[in-house]
C-alpha cells in the first residue's frame, strides 16, 4: 500500500520510479497520476469523458472523428498510464474491444486499487513491452494504435524506428489510424524524424500542437494522426481550433516542410526522445 500524505497524496514505488496520486482540487474524484514528478494522467472517475491534459484532448478528438459517434472501434493502447483514453473510449463508443499494455505492473496494480476502472471483459490490460504487444499482435487486428509511452519522461528509443512502425501498419486495419503523442522541444529534430519515419509507412498523416510548440518556440507535445487514408483534416482543425486550449493543425504541403528533410528512424540509429528541459513540470509539493 502507499503512504497517504496531509494532503491526501498516495504516494507509491512502483517498477519505473516513484508513482503520486494527486487529488485534483477542483474536480471531486478526480485524480492526476505523476511518475518522477512528471504529470502522466488525469482521471475524473465521475465522468470519464472528462480530458484535462492538453494532448490528451487532441487524442480524444480524434478517437471522435475517426469513426461514426458512438461505433465501437477495435483499439490498442500503448501505454496505460491512468487509463484515461481507455475510460474515454468505453464511455464514449460502448462495446469496443480493448487491449492496453503497460509495462509497469505495480503501476498497473496501483491503478487498479484506487482508481478502478469500470468492469469490462472487452477491456484487456496487460503488463507486456509495447513493442512486443505489437509484435505478438495479428495482422490488421486494429482500427486504431494509440502510442503514449514514456521512460523517465522519454519516448524508449525502440518505439521511434521504421522497425517499430511497420509492426503498427501491420496491425492496423487498411482504414486504421496510429494516434501518438510526440514530446518535443526547440528545434523539434525528435519530432521531424518521427513525422518522417512514421509517414515512410502510413503516409497520410496530420500533426496537432500548439502554435509555439509546432513553432519551435518551447517544448511540450504534438499528436500525429497517420494512416493510409487522409485523415478528417478540416473537423480536426476546427476542434483544434475551438478547444480549451487551442492548437493549430500541420496536413499536406504544410507537413512536408515540416518533415523536410529528415532522414527516417531505424532500430540500428535510434534514440529516445529528448527529455524536457529541467523544471517544466511545476507541481506544488
Amino acid at each position: 500500500m502507499g503512504r497517504r500524505r496531509g494532503d491526501d497524496r498516495i504516494v507509491v514505488p512502483v517498477d519505473t520510479g516513484r508513482a503520486e496520486l494527486v487529488p485534483d482540487p477542483d474536480r471531486p474524484r478526480s485524480w492526476t497520476l505523476l511518475l518522477d514528478d512528471a504529470p502522466q494522467s488525469h482521471v475524473d472517475l465521475a465522468d470519464p469523458t472528462h480530458l484535462e491534459f492538453e494532448y490528451v484532448r487532441r487524442f480524444g478528438a480524434a478517437l471522435d472523428l475517426l469513426a461514426p459517434p458512438g461505433t465501437p472501434l477495435r483499439v490498442l493502447h500503448l501505454g496505460g498510464g491512468a487509463l484515461t483514453l481507455p475510460r474515454y473510449v468505453q464511455a464514449t463508443r460502448p462495446g469496443s474491444t480493448q487491449r492496453v499494455a503497460e509495462v509497469d505492473g505495480a503501476l498497473v496494480e496501483l491503478v487498479r486499487r484506487e482508481l478502478p476502472w469500470p468492469a469490462d471483459p472487452r477491456l484487456k490490460v496487460r503488463v507486456a513491452d509495447a513493442r512486443a504487444t505489437l509484435e505478438s499482435s495479428r495482422d490488421a487486428g486494429y482500427d486504431v494504435v494509440v502510442a503514449d509511452v514514456f521512460a523517465g519522461a522519454r519516448t524508449p528509443a525502440h518505439l521511434t524506428s521504421a522497425e517499430y512502425a511497420g509492426q503498427v501498419a501491420r496491425v492496423l486495419t487498411p482504414g486504421g489510424w496510429y494516434l501518438a503523442n510526440l514530446a518535443d522541444g526547440p528545434p523539434l529534430r525528435h519530432a521531424r524524424a518521427q513525422v518522417a519515419t512514421v509517414r515512410s509507412v502510413l503516409p497520410r498523416a496530420a500533426l496537432i500542437g500548439d502554435a509555439a510548440v509546432l513553432r519551435g518556440r518551447r517544448h511540450g507535445n504534438l499528436v500525429l494522426v497517420a494512416g493510409r487514408v487522409e485523415p478528417p483534416v478540416p473537423e480536426l482543425t476546427r476542434r483544434a481550433a475551438g478547444d480549451w486550449f487551442p492548437g493549430r493543425v500541420l496536413a499536406g504541403d504544410q507537413l512536408d516542410r515540416f518533415a523536410a528533410g529528415a532522414a527516417v528512424v531505424t532500430d540500428a540509429d535510434a534514440t529516445g526522445s529528448v527529455p524536457p528541459p529541467p523544471g517544466i513540470f511545476s507541481v506544488r509539493r
